[in-house]
This record gives structure tokens, C-alpha cells and sequence, in this order.
């Protein structure tokens, strides 16, 4: 894992016409299963990288998550955080998830992004329906609840 300064990503993620999105309560007392099924959902991913907007709180899963890869702990805006291998991608998103962060993630290869906050909401973003449908339909097949009628102004 790696961390880098890169607040160009927001603006970029930002100004990117996403065609679909569709978000869920993202669920605290069942990340793991959550934060997996994410992953399980899309094509192998090599990387994500995670870019942070804003830290509500000190995020102690992630500054503990930093510590142990001999990170900095640093968590303010325009930071990014970029995990190598599925492992190191569930850690990282399950680490803030956990906390109340809001951020921007997107994987290699993207076919997907994320963007979740601190209200405990995870939307997902794509360019095709395809893309969406497939994480959209194993969070449902697994009882994770869609949040009906959102839409996410960026």
C-alpha cells in the first residue's frame, strides 16, 4: 500500500458524466461480507486507489490500518491511498468504511468506482448498465439494502 497526495482525483471523479449509479446503506456491523462481496462482484481487480474528501473524525480503523504498512497517518483532503491485490484492496475499503470518511475509490481495471460517505452511504458509479447490475445484484442477492429513490449530486 502507498499514499500519495492527489486532489486533482476529486475534481476529475467529479466532473466524469457518470451514466449509472445506484447506492446502498452500507452496513457497519457487516463490512467484511459487504466490503467482499464488492470485490467478488467485478473482474479481478490489480489496484484500487482510494482518495479521501474529508474525515469526519479521527479514523481510527484506518490510522491503525496505516500504521501496520509503516504508513504515515495522514487522512486529510486530497490524499490517496492506492492497495495492490485483493487483500490489501478489502483491508484498505473496510478500514474506512468503518470510519466515518467520505472517499472516492477506483479500481484497476475500473469497472466501477465508489464513492461513500460519512452518512453511511456507498453509491457506485459506471458507464454501462452492465458494469452496475453486476455489483448492484450480489449486494442484493446477499440482503444488503438498496437506499430506493437516491440519486448522488457530485
Amino acid at each position: 500500500m502507498t499514499l500519495s497526495e492527489n486532489p486533482a482525483a476529486l475534481k476529475e471523479f467529479r466532473r466524469t458524466t457518470w451514466k449509472f449509479q445506484q447506492t446502498f446503506q452500507t452496513p457497519l456491523k457487516n463490512l467484511q461480507a459487504f466490503v467482499s462481496t464488492i470485490v467478488s462482484a467485478a473482474e479481478p481487480w490489480r489496484a484500487g486507489c482510494l482518495t479521501i474528501e474529508q474525515a469526519v473524525f479521527e479514523p481510527g480503523h484506518l490510522v491503525a490500518l496505516l500504521a501496520k504498512n509503516s504508513i504515515p497517518s495522514r487522512y486529510e483532503r486530497g490524499v490517496s491511498l492506492t492497495a495492490a491485490g485483493q487483500e490489501e484492496i478489502e483491508a484498505l475499503l473496510c478500514a474506512v468504511l468503518g470510519d466515518w470518511i467520505d472517499f472516492i475509490f477506483v479500481p484497476q481495471p475500473k469497472s466501477f468506482a465508489i464513492y461513500a460517505d460519512h452518512d453511511e452511504y456507498t453509491t457506485f458509479y459506471a458507464q454501462t448498465r452492465s458494469n452496475l447490475n453486476r455489483v448492484v445484484k450480489a449486494l442484493s442477492d446477499r440482503g444488503f439494502q438498496i437506499v430506493q429513490g437516491y440519486e448522488r449530486e457530485l
